[in-house]
C-alpha cells in the first residue's frame, strides 16, 4: 500500500503516471493506494477523516467496512472490480489475488453477504463518506450497504449481479446517489428504507437525491420504503419486473413526500414470481402503495406490460396491509403502450389527483 500526503488528485497523478500536473494542495489529506492482493480494510483502518483509499485497476476479493467520517473509497472506473473472497477450492482468475479480512468489522460485513458496508452506531451516524468509480459484483446480499449514514455519496458505482440489492441503505439521511448502474440484482437495484426488520414509522431523509442512475434487469429498479422527503429524478429504469416502488404501511408517520420527476421508465417486463411479501411482478412502471403526498410528474413511462395486480404505467394501490394512498399528485406525465392501462387507481384513498397526463387508457376510465 502506497501513501501520498498531498491533495488526492495530485497524488493519484503521481502514483499512476498520468502526466497530470500537480495543482496546489488544498488539504493535507492522504491517498492510500491499494493494489489487487493488498488489504483494502487495512488501508481503510489506517485512514483519517478526509483521506482517500484509492483502489487500483484489477480484481479485489474482499468485503470492506467503513466507519471513518469523511472517507472516500474510490476505484479507477469499471476496471476496478470488487468481488467476494474466493472460498476454499474456488478458482481465481489470472491477475487477481485474495486479501484476507483483517478485522471484525470487515468480517461482519462479509458474513452478512455484503461487499462494502458504511456503518454508524446506534448513537452516532457516520458522516460524509463517498463510494465512487468501481464495480461491485457477486455478493450474496448487497454490493454496497449503508446503515446510519449521513450525507453518504455513492456515484459511478456499477452494482451487478448481487444476490439481493445492488445499493442499499437503512436509517440513513441526506444521501446522494448519482450516475450509478445497478443491473441484474436479485431484488432492488437501489433500495432505500427506514429499516428492514423493525416495524417503525417513516423516516425523514432530509432530502436524499437519486439522480441519473441506470437501473436495469433487477426485480425492482428502485424501492423507496417507509421514507419521507426525497427525490428521484432523471433516472433510466428498464428491463426490471417493476420500475419504481414507493411503499408505506400502517405505521406513523406515513411514508410520502417523495418526488418522482423526469425519469424514463420503459419496458419493465421481466417476470418475477410471487414472494411472501409481494405478489408476482411484471410490467409495472411506478407503483404507489400505502403512501401520501407524493408528486409524480413529467416522467416518460411506456411499454410496461403485464397481468399482475400491480401492472400498468402508474399504479396507485392500497397496500397489502390495507393502508390507503392519499393526496398523491400524478401530473404531466407522458404514458404510452402500458397495459392493462397507462394509469391505474384501485385505491379508495382520498385526494389522489390525475392532471395533465398524456395517455390513452386508464382504470377506471377518465383519468387520462
Amino acid at each position: 500500500m502506497n501513501k501520498c500526503h498531498i491533495a488526492p488528485l495530485a497524488c493519484a497523478a503521481a502514483l499512476l503516471g498520468t502526466g497530470l500536473g500537480a495543482a496546489a494542495p488544498t488539504a493535507a489529506h492522504t491517498v492510500h493506494l491499494v493494489r489487487p492482493g493488498e488489504s483494502i480494510q487495512k488501508a481503510v483502518d489506517a485512514a483519517r477523516p478526509g483521506d482517500t483509499v484509492l483502489l487500483a485497476r484489477g480484481t479485489h476479493r474482499e468485503s470492506v467496512s467503513v466507519s471513518t467520517p469523511g472517507l472516500t473509497l474510490r476505484g479507477m472506473g469499471p476496471g476496478t472490480v470488487l468481488r467476494p473472497q474466493a472460498g476454499p477450492g474456488t478458482a481465481t482468475a489470472p491477475g487477481t489475488a485474495t486479501a484476507p479480512d483483517t478485522g471484525s468489522a470487515a468480517g461482519s460485513c462479509a458474513a452478512a453477504g455484503n461487499g462494502i458496508c458504511v456503518e454508524g452506531t446506534p448513537d452516532h451516524s457516520v458522516d460524509s463518506v463517498t463510494i465512487a468509480s468501481l464495480k461491485v459484483t457477486g455478493f450474496r446480499k448487497a454490493g454496497v450497504y449503508a446503515n446510519k449514514a449521513d450525507r453518504l455519496t455513492v456515484r459511478y458505482v456499477d452494482a451487478v449481479g448481487n444476490g439481493v440489492w445492488g445499493i442499499a441503505t437503512e436509517q440513513s439521511v441526506r444521501g446522494v446517489f448519482r450516475g450509478n448502474t445497478a443491473r441484474n440484482n436479485g431484488d432492488a437495484g437501489l433500495f432505500l428504507a427506514n429499516t428492514v426488520t423493525a416495524e417503525q414509522g417513516a423516516m425523514d431523509t432530509g432530502g436524499t437525491v437519486v439522480e441519473r442512475n441506470r437501473l436495469q434487469g433487477n426485480r425492482i429498479g428502485v424501492t423507496v420504503r417507509r421514507l419521507r422527503n426525497l427525490t428521484l429524478t432523471d433516472n433510466h429504469l428498464t428491463g426490471n419486473c417493476a420500475g419504481a416502488f414507493v411503499v408505506g404501511d400502517e405505521n406513523k408517520p406515513k411514508a410520502g413526500l417523495v418526488t418522482v420527476r423526469e425519469n424514463r421508465i420503459e419496458r419493465n417486463n421481466k417476470s418475477c414470481p410471487k414472494t411472501a411479501r409481494l405478489d408476482a411482478l411484471q410490467g409495472s412502471g411506478i407503483v404507489l402503495t400505502g403512501t401520501e403526498d407524493n408528486l409524480i410528474t413529467r416522467n416518460v413511462i411506456r411499454d410496461n406490460v403485464g397481468t399482475s395486480p400491480l401492472s400498468g404505467g402508474i399504479v396507485v394501490f392500497k397496500s397489502f396491509v390495507g393502508t390507503t394512498s392519499e393526496r398523491n399528485r400524478i401530473s404531466y406525465n407522458r404514458l404510452q403502450g402500458n397495459a392493462p392501462a397507462d394509469l391505474v387507481n384501485t385505491d379508495p384513498g382520498q385526494g389522489n389527483t390525475f392532471q395533465g397526463n398524456t395517455c390513452r387508457q386508464s382504470t377506471p376510465a377518465g383519468l387520462c
